[in-house]
């Protein structure tokens, strides 16, 4: 069984299944202040990292540059037994001219084709920030055979 941290985890049937699911990430980062901060967000899994949109006026882009280091949690919801991916890597912030495009796929895949489409023609031309985690470290939990480690023990 692949140890928890590998990043050989995004493997798995359940973290795969979690990456291409229309559940929100979680995506926590550390204000200024060093207090942490936590923000559901769509997400897009691309090319081994987690990519997001948000606009360029997002509070977490001030302090994404000066402390990159995020985690990201992606779960089923109440649905036993838990699945929970969590990933830990370090946030790439990009300046775009219009929707990112990951963002548009995201939107497909959380409204449905027609509502998605309509939500990004409301967005298309205004400037969006691209949010890229390549994750570095990587967890999972199912609740048959990976269980947190307190219960484990």
């Amino acid at each position: 069984m692949t140890d928890q941290g590998d990043v050989a985890l995004l493997e798995d049937p359940v973290a795969q299944e979690l990456l291409t699911s229309a559940n929100p990430a979680r995506f926590a980062y550390t204000w200024r202040d060093g207090s942490p901060r936590v923000v559901a967000m769509w997400f897009q899994w691309s090319d081994g990292r987690l990519v997001m949109g948000t606009p360029p006026r997002a509070p977490k882009l001030k302090v994404l540059q000066e402390r990159p280091e995020v985690a990201v949690t992606i779960d089923n919801g109440n649905s036993y037994p838990y699945h929970e991916l969590m990933l830990r890597g370090r946030a790439q912030v990009e300046l775009q001219d219009d929707v990112v495009p990951e963002y548009a796929q995201a939107a497909i895949r959380y409204f449905g084709k027609e509502q998605g489409e309509a939500w990004l023609s409301q967005l298309r031309g205004m400037p969006m920030a691209r949010i890229t985690v390549r994750p570095t470290w990587v967890g999972l939990l199912d609740f048959e055979t990976r269980f947190p480690s307190a219960l484990a023990a």
